[in-house]
């Protein structure tokens, strides 16, 4: 695995996931980062830039001319290996992953070589140091960069991925990661494991706010973020991504709760 270390970072870190090719959200969250006055470095992405929405290269273009750090996510993986599909952890024939072969494809069809040869040079890990403490920032788990942790998952998952990846790169304090797109903080042991959340889509709550995290004198939390949502729908609705995520942009559910551990499904799907 591909490990950068960043050294020290002083001042407040943002990081955010799942920018999903939802251009509106990145720039929201971007702004924010401007508006904090973080220095480069300081902006840290948790990988997947691309995924369900309509704009994956001017996605990707604003990430990178933000120099934001960021994670491998699979779909970085998979676009950068030419692969057939996102490579998520979908479940063969479940919605989720017949859904993911329409917005696979139209990534697939608007991320260049260029864009590609950047995506297969992103790290798999990233270390810093902050406040006193080390933190690691990684996209879903070590073990498997598509593992979906949720804030109900096992602590025997959880100790499963801190051993893996301190084993790889020393011990650590705090853990960031993304993929499961809903954001929480969970303490396992000595570690503080942070998922960012996603910026790109709704954490299926019923609200089209999205989350990412600020990390300040080494303490993380986990803040809202307001975007134009209804821009981005239009943008899906513009490039024939009508297949649920679309409306999930406003609805605030996702199309299927396949991935969900029991305790997290509400019943409630996107739907009009």
């Amino acid at each position: 695995m591909r490990h950068q270390d960043l050294g020290e970072l002083a001042g407040p870190v943002l990081l955010f996931g799942g920018a999903y090719s939802n251009l509106q959200a990145t720039e929201a969250v971007l702004a924010q980062a401007e508006a904090i006055g973080l220095p480069t470095g300081n902006v840290i992405c948790t990988g997947d830039v691309v995924a369900y929405c309509a704009q994956p290269a001017e996605t990707v273009a604003a990430v990178r001319a933000a120099q934001a750090v960021v994670i491998a996510g699979n779909c970085e993986k998979q676009l950068a290996d030419n692969a057939l599909d996102c490579g998520c952890g979908f479940e063969l024939g479940t919605t989720c992953d017949l859904l993911s072969a329409g917005w696979y494809a139209q990534a697939d069809a608007n991320i260049d070589d260029e864009a590609r040869d950047w995506m297969a040079a992103l790290p798999d890990v990233v270390t810093f140091q902050h406040a006193g403490k080390r933190a690691a920032v990684i996209h879903g788990g070590v073990t498997d960069v598509a593992r979906f942790l949720f804030s109900v998952s096992s602590e025997e998952a959880f100790a499963e991925e801190i051993a893996a990846l301190e084993a790889l790169v020393g011990a650590v304090e705090l853990v960031f990661a993304g993929h499961s797109g809903i954001a929480f903080e969970r303490q396992i042991g000595a570690v503080t494991w942070v998922n960012a959340g996603a910026i790109g889509m709704p954490q299926h709550d019923g609200q089209r706010e999205t989350r990412f995290a600020i990390l300040e004198d080494g303490t993380p939390e986990i803040r809202t973020l307001t975007y134009d949502a209804q821009t981005a729908h239009a943008e899906m609705i513009s490039a024939g991504l009508t297949q649920g995520y679309d409306r999930a942009l406003l609805s605030g559910h996702w199309p299927s709760e396949d991935v969900l551990p029991q305790e997290l499904r509400l019943g409630v799907l996107a739907s009009g």
